[in-house]
């Protein structure tokens, strides 16, 4: 599972549960079923209303991505690259061939082999940017149908608190003044759940989904800056330092930290 999902997870039902036992008599004071179920099943209406059933139906496939460690395999992509340009470079296109039918990245392999084919670089580039372009569109469309939902979540909410606002009014209308109280928190229970829905679950997973896209469009355009430099004949040299830089971290554009300096008797000495 992923680390941080479930350090969220844990943290999240701890908050809930100290909410819960400190500030109330009972924990059942937080439970109104008909409230849960306006905010649930009016939220997953709308969304069903919004968006075609095959698209919700492959989106919901996708909550196990939050829950899912995905490991990056932009450096074992990055290592292909540099033997298959360096192959390239000295003209053995067989062998070219024989480690490109070992690559794993679909997208890598299409891009080179469009190379060997004699492709022109810009018709290359230009199938690779549109392939780009539609992972963005579509991986974004997924995400933004969670936005959606966390967006109709409180209003929903709104809606089940006005019912019990209406079952309040009747029994007031009735004298039972004494009921008041416990309507008016079973009414207020509704925007609880709508917006915990959608602050909990809703956003989180948009925000995990849109990360997701982020990364793999960086390892999607260093195949593209790969594909492109063994079109051109780079010197190999040069395209691993230039595919290096898609991984890099701020520490390594920065200059080295001055030596450690050890203390002796007789003066500081460098490490």
């Amino acid at each position: 599972m992923n680390v941080s999902t479930l350090i969220g997870i844990v943290a999240s039902v701890l908050l809930l549960g100290c909410v819960v036992l400190l500030s109330a008599d009972s924990a059942t004071g937080f439970v109104n079923l008909p409230g849960l179920l306006i905010v649930l099943a009016g939220t997953l209406a709308a969304t069903f209303i919004s968006y075609p059933l095959r698209e919700v139906v492959r989106v919901v496939r996708l909550v196990g991505v939050v829950f899912r460690r995905e490991d990056s395999y932009i450096e074992e992509d990055i290592r292909e690259l540099v033997a298959m340009a360096r192959l390239w470079f000295k003209g053995d296109i067989r062998a070219v061939e024989k480690l490109l039918k070992q690559a794993r990245n679909p997208f890598l392999r299409t891009g080179v082999q469009l190379v060997i084919d004699n492709t022109r670089e810009e018709e290359v580039l230009d199938l690779l940017h549109w392939r780009i372009a539609r992972l963005k569109a579509r991986e974004l469309a997924e995400a933004q149908i969670f936005r959606t939902m966390a967006a109709y979540a409180p209003a929903f909410g709104m809606i089940g608190t006005l019912v019990g606002l209406v079952n309040m009014l009747q029994v007031m209308q009735l004298g039972e003044i004494a009921t008041v109280g416990p309507k008016m928190a079973v009414a207020l229970l509704s925007t609880f759940y709508g917006i915990l829905l959608a602050n909990l679950v809703c956003k989180p997973i948009a925000v995990k989904l849109e990360r997701r896209t982020e990364q793999r469009l960086i390892a999607m355009n260093m195949v593209l800056e790969g594909v492109s430099l063994i079109a051109k004949r780079r010197l190999p040299s040069f395209v691993e330092e230039t595919l290096n830089s898609f991984v890099a971290t701020p520490h390594d554009e920065m200059r080295d930290p001055p030596p450690r300096r050890l203390k002796r008797k007789d003066g500081p000495v460098n490490a």
